[in-house]
This record gives C-alpha cells, structure tokens and sequence, in this order.
C-alpha cells in the first residue's frame, strides 16, 4: 500500500523538491496558502527552467472554505505587431515555433502573482513579498544542482535552442554542451531581476525599469511585442467551469484554456457506470472519450470571443450524452486531431485554515521559445506559436489576443466536504493525467498517492513515437495491453515509470481538517506537510 504524508497545519507539492521546501518555509512562517504559492512559483521558476519561468503565463484556482473557488488568469496577449502579415513579411507561411518571433505575446505569470497576493490581503497577508522572493533569488545568484529530467529535457531540444539568443550563456557548458545533472546552474541576471522585483514591486515587470529593459531586448530581436503591451498587461480575475459529477463538484479553468477538454472527459466517463479501475473497459472508455473531448478542443476552443459556442454548453447532458454515443465499446476510432506538446509545471498548496491553490504556470515547450533577454535573463515563452496565420482561424494571431492554452488547473469540492487540488503538466496529456488521477481516488477509492503512481496513458503527445499510438507505461497488465491491441489501439509500451507521462500531484483536505498530499515519482518533487 502506498502511503499518502498526512498533516493539520498545512502542505505543499510540487514536482522540484526544493520549491516544496520554499512553500513550507512560509507557511511555518505563517504566511498563508496564496503567499506560499508565490514563493514556490518564484522558487520553481528559477530551478526548473525547462518547464517554466517568469517569461511565461500561469493560472490559478483559489479556494477558501465555505466559498465558490475563483480563478486567476494571467495569460498575455499577442503584441501590437503580431498580424500574419507581420510574419508573412519576414518569410513565415506558419506561425514561428521557436526563437524570437515565436515570443509574440505578453509574459502574463507575474502579473498573476501580483493579483494573487492582492486578495491574500483578505486573508492576513503576513510576509513581505521580498521574503516571498528571497529563496528564488538565493538559487538564480548562488546556483542549484541540476537534475536529471533537466539534463534530459535540455538534451532534446538542444539543436532548436542552442543559437537561439543569449541561450547558450547561461544553459550550455563551456565548451557547448549540455550540463550534467548535479552540475551547479547559475541565472545572475535573473536573479538581479527577482531581486528589484522584492524591492520595488511585481508592478515593474510591467510599468518600470524591468519592463523597459524587456521591451529593449526584444526589440533589438524584432519582436511584435512592444512596451505598450507590457504597459496594459493585467490578470484577471475569471469565473471558473465547473461540472457536477457523482462524487461532487469539479473545477477547472475556461477558454482559452483546455480545462473544458478535462471536465469534458471526466463527465462523459462519470456517466459510463465503469465498474472497475485500470482494466480494458476503463482504459478503453478513457482513450475513446479523450479522443471526442478533443475533437471539441481542436475545433473550438479559442479565446473566448472566437468561440461559437459558450464553453458551458459542452458540458450539458444532452451534449454529453451526443458525444457518449460516438463511442464503440470493444472498437477504437481513428485519433481525429493534431497533437500539442509542452512542458509546465503544476503546483498546490493548503494551508492550516483550509485555504487552498492550485497554480500552473509554464513557457510552453522546453526552454520556451529558447531566447534569454540579456538584460532580465528572462527565458521568453513561445505560447503564442499556438497560433494560426490564418486570419479566418478561431485561433488567429491578432493584436491583443490571447493565445490557445493546454494549462488547466483543477480542484474539486466533493459531497462529503472533502476538498482537492491537483494537477499536472503535459500538453496533450494534462487532461488525460488529472482523468486517471481524479477518477482513481474520487471514483473507485484508491489511495491518493497510489492515484499518481499507477501506469498512465496518453494519446498525442509523445516526440518518439507515430501520433495515432496510444502511449502505455509497462505496468499494465499483459491481458489489458492484449485486449486493447484487439479492440484496434495502436499501442506503444513505455517503460515502467516515464517522464514522459508528466509530473502529477494533489492534495485533499478531510473534513476533519486533516491534509493529505502525494507527489509524483516521475518528477523530482515532494509534498511535504507540517
């Protein structure tokens, strides 16, 4: 049996154990879940830059006891230039997917943390947010240990990154190659940055020398970014989705956001009457259902008003059961859309009074578009590749708009009083991810750390193999592997614990007040409790 780390006082996971350790600090400080969170985000950011970083976007779901979740969206906006002509004019028939021109929006995650800790105000803000920011600046001037998954990570997108600007002086070794793991990875411009960020404000990522240092940088780089969009960035606050399921209520975020694809799935699967986790009909349904949830993401989601069709009217029952009846019981439907890719990392934190986060933020694919801004050291996201040239498209690039986004968050208030926050990382996989976990502990009562560390599944996302397979980990039974093979699933059998399954974690307030947490044993977190 494995075992899940229990607490009252409070408890924080993320998939870097040195980032778990910064939300414990603050919270044995007595700052409170949202404070925590920031300085995990701000931790993170500097110690697993291939997943994420402060030139990326984030989304939050918050929660306090007795009150509707809200959620945070700090997602930037395609820059002033960034018309297809725009890239047409510079030789581009698609969207850019890596380098300068492929950062053509808005890094929205600070801005996130800024409104963030505007409401922790409500709750008693405690620590200052140089404290909150001091352990990220220590790692980004003094140096961390690199992991393996970095080492991997870096070893992959080496080629596309390596001459991307200003990469090479800080991510390489000295003589072009990629550092080991356990070498020790400086960021000092970075943590200047942080640094006069605690001092002066999140506000001058924005409206300040940072911001004007940005804006510099990318124009020496040709950007459709400009200084004026930095000037107007803002997150919002937005109201999440939510769908009912047996168990309770589940939340994620809306478009332009997959969190419709995650609550689509676990609704349509919440109504199938599976009887049992981990066999042929529960892998079988779970493929078969990802599959019709995402022909709605390919087709539909955008940013909102690109959209047809309100997110919400996905999730109704007749439009639920419309897409059930799709399905083959015993027979595989072709994969009908393209795949996204992406690295990210999720984290979440409760505190002793039950306050609860849960925060993704991410630069997109490995190392972002793989520019780093001299001036900032700042690593700019390439989320906005995720658009279209094609000004028809409802994903089409246009001043002031917002990209597509695979982040989704999630939370989840069950009948019983139980609270949860999890999430994952992953591109494609996140709503598969957060399906197998959710449904393993809500629905069939397995342990919550064994939720995480039972074999996953994916369907679109891996770089090694052909698009349409279904990728396994190896701990499946040999008889579901079979079954599934017979019933039309083209599967490839991984090892039995890939990284390429995304890093998961959750934790679960009992309505006793106990807290309990899980991490995942394919990253390098931890949750840890007190």
């Amino acid at each position: 049996m494995l075992n899940s780390p229990q607490s009252y006082r409070g408890m924080v996971t993320s998939p870097h154990h040195l980032a778990s350790q910064t939300g414990l600090s603050v919270l044995r400080e007595g700052g409170n879940a949202i404070e925590a969170a920031v300085a995990m985000a701000a931790t993170i950011a500097v110690v697993y830059p291939h997943m994420n970083g402060i030139g990326g976007d984030a989304f939050w779901l918050i929660h306090e006891p007795g009150k509707e979740p809200v959620a945070i969206e700090a997602c930037g906006r395609a820059g002033a230039k960034a018309t297809p002509e725009f890239f047409r004019d510079r030789g581009h028939v698609e969207t850019p997917q890596n380098g300068p021109l492929s950062a053509n929006t808005v890094a929205g995650t600070v801005g996130g943390w800024d409104l963030a800790l505007s409401k922790s105000e409500e709750w008693g803000r405690k620590l200052s947010l140089e404290r909150l920011l001091e352990e990220a600046v220590h790692y980004a001037e003094k140096g961390f240990a690199l992991t393996e998954g970095h080492e991997a990570s870096l070893a992959k997108r080496k080629a596309i990154v390596s001459n991307q600007p200003g990469f090479a002086e800080v991510y390489l070794s000295r003589d072009g190659g990629v550092p080991k793991a356990g070498s020790r990875q400086l960021q000092p411009a970075l943590a200047k940055t942080l640094r006069r960020m605690g001092k002066v404000g999140l506000g001058d990522y924005y409206r300040g020398d940072i911001a004007n240092s940005i804006c510099a940088d990318l124009a020496k780089l040709d950007s459709s970014v400009v200084l004026d969009d930095y000037n107007a960035n803002a997150a919002k606050e937005v109201k999440p989705l939510s769908s009912q399921l047996s168990c309770g209520t589940i939340y994620n975020l809306p478009p332009p956001t997959q969190g419709l694809t995650t609550l689509m799935i676990l609704s349509m699967f919440d109504r199938m009457g599976i009887s049992k986790a981990d066999g042929f009909e529960y892998l079988h349904a779970m493929v078969e259902i990802t599959k019709q949830a995402h022909i709605v993401r390919e087709q539909e989601i955008a940013a909102p008003e690109r959209m047809a069709k309100r997110a919400e009217s996905y999730l109704t029952e007749d439009d639920l059961r419309a897409r059930l009846n799709n399905i083959d019981a015993n027979k595989a439907l072709p994969w009908p859309v393209d795949r996204q890719e992406g690295d990210t990392i999720w984290l979440g934190v409760m505190d002793g009074q039950g306050r609860s986060v849960s925060l993704i933020q991410s630069t997109y694919k490995p190392f972002g578009s793989g520019v780093v801004l001299p001036g900032t050291g700042i690593v700019q996201q390439n989320r906005g590749s995720s658009f279209s040239l094609n000004p028809s498209a409802p994903r089409a690039i246009a001043p002031g708009r917002q990209p597509f986004h695979t982040l989704n968050p999630a939370m989840a208030v069950f009948n019983d009083g139980r609270v949860m926050t999890f999430g994952c990382m992953g591109g494609d996989g996140q709503p598969q991810t957060l399906s197998a976990l959710f449904s393993r502990y809500a629905l069939f009562s397995q342990g919550l750390q064994a939720s995480i560390t039972a074999p996953r599944w994916f369907v679109g996302r891996c770089e090694k193999a052909d698009f349409t397979d279904v990728q396994v980990e190896g701990r499946f039974d040999d008889a579901v592997i079979a079954k599934m093979q017979q019933a039309g699933h083209e599967l490839r059998v991984l090892e039995g614990f890939s990284e390429e399954m995304g890093h998961a974690g959750a934790i679960v307030r009992h309505p006793d007040g106990r807290l309990e947490g899980a991490t995942d044993p394919r990253s390098d977190g931890a949750v840890v409790g007190y």
